[in-house]
């Protein structure tokens, strides 16, 4: 724990020193986000603010945990490689939508069938390795002492989780210190979680990420001086759902990430809604994070209650993982 922590600590360090530089660059050479033209009208003061900023948390993770962990640990190197990928598939279509937006192009980005498309390819990479290298093939149900094996049926289970986390943390990415504190507040607890179980490089991992990602916040808390983009939301739900079925207690994701899911299913449901009632809107407007800014909740006021909601949900997952 003594290791995890100061790796924590480091990495946080790390990012800060090297985050403003990055900042610097990013400005420099016009790497800034667009602004959704359909969302609150004060976002529009955030055109500009650069992106790709999930490189500052990746790059101290990747470094430090590549020189103290996974020389001993070889079993690290899956939520490393699945952190990279994800992260370089979350930059080519940040990378892509600032293209777009210097021809005048709608800002789409890569088209959403090839995103995913990638996304299901390393999750199942993923998958394949947590059951045929990693030999995990069951579910950990709270309460039940023994696990229950599912057998193959692990394999698209991991699949979902893996994508499924992935783009719920992309969907909650759209408040200014939103997405990178929940994700960090998930991270340390499973990081909890593995310590219990005695998963020391996994514990370090997760505390790297933690520490990464605080020191993302630091520049990221409101008013935001960077955004993390599809290269940190992309890559922090990817590894998170890895490092959840790497402790075994996936199933416990929908509670540590109650606040990911919630925001998931706020557009599956509005969608859904407005096309079955012909055009009506069950919410203000989705993600569920604007429909409580139109309701006259501060943006700062919608973030810090989601954190709160964030730290209770992942008490209690602990809480019943230690059962």
């Amino acid at each position: 724990m003594s290791l995890s922590l100061t790796l924590g600590t480091l990495s946080f360090l790390f990012a800060v020193i090297w985050g403003r530089p990055l900042i610097n660059f990013l400005r420099s050479h016009q790497i800034g986000e667009s602004i959704r033209l359909e969302g609150p009208t004060h976002h529009q003061t955030k055109v500009g603010t650069p992106t790709m900023g999930g490189i500052m948390i990746i790059v101290p993770v990747v470094v430090f945990s590549s020189i103290f962990i996974l020389p001993q640990y070889h079993s690290l190197l899956l939520p490393l490689t699945v952190l990279t990928a994800t992260g370089v598939l979350g930059m080519v279509d940040d990378w892509t939508k600032l293209q777009q937006k210097r021809r005048g192009e709608p800002k789409v980005g890569i088209l959403a069938r090839y995103k995913m498309l990638w996304l299901t390819v390393i999750a199942t990479g993923a998958a394949l390795v947590l059951h045929f290298v990693f030999k995990l093939q069951s579910i950990a149900i709270p309460t039940v002492p023994q696990k229950i094996p599912i057998g193959l049926a692990y394999l698209p289970v991991a699949v979902f989780i893996i994508t499924g986390t992935a783009n719920a943390v992309n969907i909650t990415d759209g408040l200014d210190g939103l997405a990178g504190g929940t994700a960090a507040i998930a991270f340390a607890a499973y990081g909890i979680i593995a310590a219990r179980q005695g998963q020391v490089h996994l514990v370090t991992f997760c505390f790297s990420m933690t520490g990464a990602i605080l020191a993302f916040l630091w520049y990221n808390a409101y008013p935001a001086e960077l955004f993390m983009g599809d290269t940190g939301s992309l890559a922090l739900g990817a590894t998170l759902g890895t490092v959840a079925l790497m402790t075994g207690q996936w199933l416990l994701l929908p509670i540590v990430g109650a606040v990911f899911v919630a925001e998931a299913l706020s557009v599956i449901l509005q969608v859904a809604y407005f096309r079955h009632t012909g055009g009506k809107r069950l919410f203000k407007m989705a993600p569920i994070h604007h429909h409580f800014e139109l309701l006259g909740w501060s943006e700062v006021q919608v973030v810090q209650r989601f954190w709160l909601i964030s730290m209770l949900s992942s008490m209690l997952g602990v809480a019943l993982a230690l059962v």
